[in-house]
């Protein structure tokens, strides 16, 4: 009889296959095992599954004297502070998007002072600056920017002889023609948290930019535990006060602020908008993809001069000063941060995106999508995001709050700066389990413990046969001790769907095929070693032909062949997305196979449900197995 299928959106904001040296679960192997085969090793985390597009596979090439392992893990320096206070150590090299200096002082006395070194010399200073604490040490640095700012439809502008704005009347006048028109004049996704923070921010870049505005933030920066920073009230009772004109200005409806991409980008794509918050990035996609041509606007002010881009890097990068204790190491970083931020290593991380450069010798030529906002770049009217944990999540209370029509300017000010010097993540508060035995997530010849932990408890939590991962699911070691969500959510990796059905002893054995062999036309589903999959109630055998490829061997349940001809139920959890696209491993699934697991399937089921209903009934992240080994060879 056929099985259900059930497809678990794993949107757990969470880390990709952390696999590193196989050793124990605090990773001091990273320190221990410098030279491998006489290369040294560097171990890399990377905030986002896209940097494994053209980045990691470019640092290999570059530095093939390097043993690299990287690791997709979380984007928040919340992750790096569990590490720490669970008693591990930080990776070699570590990034991050949602950034504060705020978010990253504890995080200090672990991390390399860089200000000195030949790459923080490469940068334009005022972006240095925004990153120097107060004893003048600098221990992140910027990548490459991404512009976020009001994208509008040319072409539409263009059709109703509407000019494009160059200044904030002029915005709130093509809003009003085209509502004339029956055409929404501008809308925007204010459902997510980055949304309602760039939107606030936005409105009021000249008031954050000023000399009040700027001393604020420079004492939020700094603030410490003991001296929280609330807002101050020369420069917020302006932001506010803007926001809530800009409400107004853009025609926000009641129950907007559930409004998410989707509905927001529909509209945009059919004509029925013409302007909507968006990157450069997908500005050049849609004109791309779509015909028709999207251009970039500034978060305006009262006078073109008044203009501002909003940009945020793509990510920080900051060097463990556990590195200085080996001089070879350390130079061997330095020359990799060199390559990292040269024009070279920044267009490979940047992997096609829309960005700006913020060193001096990097020549990155605006894309066609900033035509109109040129003149703010070149007066570096660019402004770069608050954006702490804890701004995140009040900006979006506060944002809600407003369009609810629950509290004005005033209200809105008073319930913000309560909320930021008083800030608790939820989801960090309850604890769920207590986990008695602790499981390294390095990978060896046998995979990752961890990972195999994982796999197991969601297998047997579902009463499934086999269960096969598209790559390692986890992000860190499990620890002994208390597990809040938040945690939980440290476990796994950060988008994966979850799929439950049977399938043949055969049709098993094409889909191991599928994640493991390289393909008749060069493309590799592994690329790196930690990704191989993991399984749970399935073993198997590969042979590493050479670094990063590999060749599938035995498959076996129970210690016997799998029998192609038995039907088994089977969970599979992973991304179609990093296998698949053209642009990461161009791996697509075979097209029965796919059609077959589409075929039946459960919407609406959550990373939460997920993993709680996993641990309602073990109550423990399983014993782990050793499901795979790795054979040397040709």
């Amino acid at each position: 009889m056929k099985m259900k299928m059930r497809k678990a959106y794993l949107l757990l904001a969470l880390v990709l296959a952390a696999a590193l040296l196989t050793g124990c679960a605090d990773m001091r192997d990273h320190a221990g095992q410098d030279e491998k085969d006489g290369r040294i090793a560097i171990s890399m985390y990377m905030w986002d599954r896209s940097m494994f597009k053209e980045f990691t596979p470019w640092l290999e090439q570059k530095f093939p004297e390097i043993d690299f392992t990287f690791v997709q893990s979380y984007n928040s320096m919340e992750y790096y502070k569990d590490l720490l206070g669970r008693g591990a150590s930080i990776p070699d090299i570590i990034t991050c998007r949602r950034f504060s200096l705020n978010d990253a002082a504890p995080l200090a006395e672990h991390l390399m002072d860089l200000s000195k070194s030949e790459v923080a010399g490469t940068f334009y200073s005022s972006y240095l600056e925004s990153n120097r604490e107060s004893c003048g040490a600098i221990r992140w640095l910027p990548m490459c920017a991404e512009v976020d700012c009001i994208m509008a439809n040319k072409m539409l502008f263009d059709q109703y002889g509407i000019p494009l704005p160059t200044n904030y009347a002029e915005f709130v006048s093509a809003i009003d023609a085209f509502e004339a028109l029956g055409i929404k004049g501008f809308q925007t996704d204010w459902s997510y948290d980055y949304t309602c923070l760039e939107t606030m921010q936005g409105c009021a870049i000249a008031e954050l930019m000023s000399l009040e505005g700027t001393r604020w933030r420079m004492a939020y920066e700094s603030e410490t535990a003991d001296c929280q920073v609330g807002l101050d009230d020369q420069v917020w009772p302006k932001v506010f006060a803007k926001y809530e004109q800009f409400l107004r200005d853009v025609r926000f409806m009641p129950g907007d602020e559930e409004l998410n991409f989707t509905p927001v980008t529909q509209p945009y794509l059919n004509g029925q908008t013409a302007m909507i918050r968006a990157t450069a990035t997908m500005a050049e996609e849609l004109t791309a993809e779509y015909g028709m041509q999207s251009v970039i606007l500034p978060y305006f002010g009262e006078t073109a001069q008044d203009n501002w881009v909003l940009t945020y890097p793509m990510c920080q990068l900051a060097v463990s000063k556990r590195v200085e204790e080996d001089e070879a190491k350390k130079n061997a970083i330095m020359e990799v941060l060199l390559a990292i931020f040269s024009e070279e290593g920044q267009r490979a991380v940047a992997a096609g995106t829309s960005v700006l450069s913020y060193n001096r010798e990097v020549s990155i030529t605006p894309a066609p999508s900033l035509a109109h906002v040129l003149d703010c770049i070149d007066s570096n009217h660019l402004y770069m995001r608050l954006a702490s944990t804890e701004m995140f999540a009040v900006s979006q209370s506060v944002a809600h709050r407003m369009m609810r029509g629950e509290y004005g300017p005033e209200g809105a000010h008073d319930d913000f700066s309560a909320q930021l010097t008083h800030y608790v993540n939820p989801e960090a508060e309850e604890v769920l389990f207590t986990q008695r035995k602790a499981y390294s997530n390095d990978f060896g010849v046998h995979g990752s413990a961890a990972g195999s932990s994982l796999m197991n408890t969601l297998r047997r939590a579902n009463d499934d046969q086999i269960a096969i991962s598209y790559a390692s699911v986890v992000s860190s070691p499990i620890f002994a001790g208390d597990y809040t969500m938040q945690q939980i959510k440290w476990i796994m990796t950060y988008k994966n769907d979850a799929y439950r059905g049977t399938y043949t002893g055969a049709e098993i054995r094409r889909i191991m095929d599928w994640l493991v062999n390289v393909k008749e036309d060069g493309s590799n589903p592994v690329r790196h070693r930690n990704q191989l999959p993991i399984t749970s109630g399935m073993e198997y055998t590969v042979t590493e032909t050479e670094r990063g490829k590999f060749v599938l061997g035995e498959i076996t349940v129970d210690g016997k062949p799998l029998d192609d001809e038995a039907v088994y139920t089977v969970l599979l959890v992973g991304a179609d997305t990093y296998l698949e696209h053209p642009d990461f491993c161009n791996c697509p699934m075979p097209a029965d196979l796919k059609a077959k697991r589409e075929d039946q399937y459960v919407d609406h089921y959550s990373n939460y449900d997920c993993i709680r209903e996993a641990l309602a009934k073990t109550r423990q992240l399983l014993e782990p197995t050793q499901y795979v080994t790795i054979f040397q060879g040709q």
